[in-house]
């Protein structure tokens, strides 16, 4: 099987490192990918939000399948240009991912569904969004609509800032606060039947303790030893097949990866919201412990065989990713820095590294580009190993000005 990725982040890097080991995988591309992706990729300098030149490189290349990543071309309609192309393809339609694209479209689709979720009011003027949120009362909750790369969120006691951010967007969604911890739980489907993965726990807060500004993820792992029995068959039955028959009861069929975030109120279990898309950083540990080889799953969403996979099978054991930024990072990242000890760091096997915002100089040095700049991903027989192994391999690693949080999985592996 031929495969092509969009996309260029360490979400990119964890589906590309996983279908490098597939062995029904005889080529891997990946457009425009980073410095870490071709090492097990050939990578292609093609806009990724270009659906129509996506569909001509498939198409060049002889794909079998293509993996669309990140939620900017599913909202452009990647997917639907590739599949106008007769190649079969993994994500949804422009249509569907508006699910991640418009947080309003998906209350609305989850008020036709019956899923639970918190109540909200849609606002775009700045006295509906007074109006909305003295109608909740702090801790205030303030979505930009659109989307705003895992940032678009305030959560936040102050009033005068909640309103400031529904000021900077054109149209928000204001809704109660939802208590309890929270979990991703990701879905593989092909519009009819829905495959659950397993959960996982990610870290937005830039800081340790969950302070400092929102981030597209700090870290994140699974499993999650103190979720619920039952907790994927709850949610399954609740959310994630009823979301996705009410899309095709619309007309609007959903395949690909839906993404459920989760908050385990004192009420039962809430939706907060839906992408349309893997996770970052949670791909990271999910893929890191899934045994059944992932192209082939892949390829039956993509062409609605999902009801013929055999059971998934998972790693027992833990998975911990540790994600590495740069400096100023989320307000200001600072690029162009060299970095050191990335060799050092997988060198024993225990931990590896996944790259988010790197690119490689005319000398071969590996140089910072993004906010986010690495996933450290290790795995264990359970969390405190696979925590300590991700630390260590992060120990070796120099980054001028880098930062990262010291208290990923910490409290799951010590509890």
């Amino acid at each position: 099987m031929k495969v092509l990725v969009i996309g260029g982040g360490a979400r990119e890097h964890a589906l590309c490192r996983s279908l490098s080991q597939d062995p029904s995988v005889t080529e891997l591309h990946c457009a425009p990918g980073n410095a870490g992706i071709a090492q097990v990729a050939t990578v292609h300098p093609v806009d990724q939000l270009d659906g129509a030149r996506v569909a001509d490189l498939a198409a060049e290349l002889g794909a079998d399948l293509v993996v669309v990543g990140p939620e900017a071309p599913l909202v452009a309609g990647v997917a639907d240009a590739v599949r106008a192309a007769g190649i079969p393809v993994f994500g949804p339609s422009g249509a569907a991912a508006q699910l991640e694209g418009s947080k309003a479209f998906a209350k609305d689709v989850m008020a036709g569904a019956g899923v639970p979720t918190a109540r909200s009011y849609v606002c775009t003027t700045p006295e509906e969004a007074a109006e909305a949120l003295d109608a909740f009362g702090a801790p205030y909750v303030v979505k930009d609509d659109g989307l705003a790369a895992g940032k678009g969120v305030v959560v936040t006691s102050d009033r005068a800032a909640a309103l400031a951010h529904a000021a900077s967007c054109e149209r928000v969604v204001i809704e109660e606060y939802l208590d309890g911890p929270e979990v991703s739980l990701f879905a593989i489907t092909d519009g009819t039947t829905v495959l659950p993965l397993q959960p996982a726990q990610d870290f937005k807060r830039a800081l340790d303790g969950d302070e400092g500004p929102n981030t597209g993820g700090m870290g994140a792992y699974s499993p999650l030893p103190w979720a619920p029995a039952g907790l994927v068959r709850e949610v399954l039955d609740t959310v994630l097949q009823p979301t996705v028959d009410e899309l095709r009861r619309r007309g609007t069929e959903f395949s690909g990866l839906l993404y459920a975030g989760l908050a385990l109120t004192s009420r039962g279990t809430r939706v907060i919201e839906f992408n349309a898309r893997f996770g970052d950083p949670e791909t990271q540990v999910v893929l890191a412990r899934l045994r059944t080889p992932l192209a082939g799953v892949l390829l039956a969403s993509a062409t609605g065989t999902l009801d013929q996979l055999e059971p998934l099978r998972w790693d027992e054991g833990a998975a911990v990713t540790v994600v590495v930024a740069s400096e100023g990072y989320p307000a200001a990242p600072r690029t162009g820095d060299p970095i050191e000890g990335l060799a050092e760091a997988e060198a024993d096997g225990t931990a590896y590294v996944l790259h988010a915002g790197t690119k490689a100089d005319q000398d071969g040095r590996v140089l910072s580009a993004g906010g986010r700049v690495l996933s450290v991903t290790a795995t264990g027989a359970d969390l405190a190993e696979a925590r300590d192994r991700a630390y260590a391999a992060v120990e070796r690693i120099s980054l001028k000005g880098g930062q990262h949080r010291t208290d990923i999985a910490l409290k799951a592996a010590t509890a």
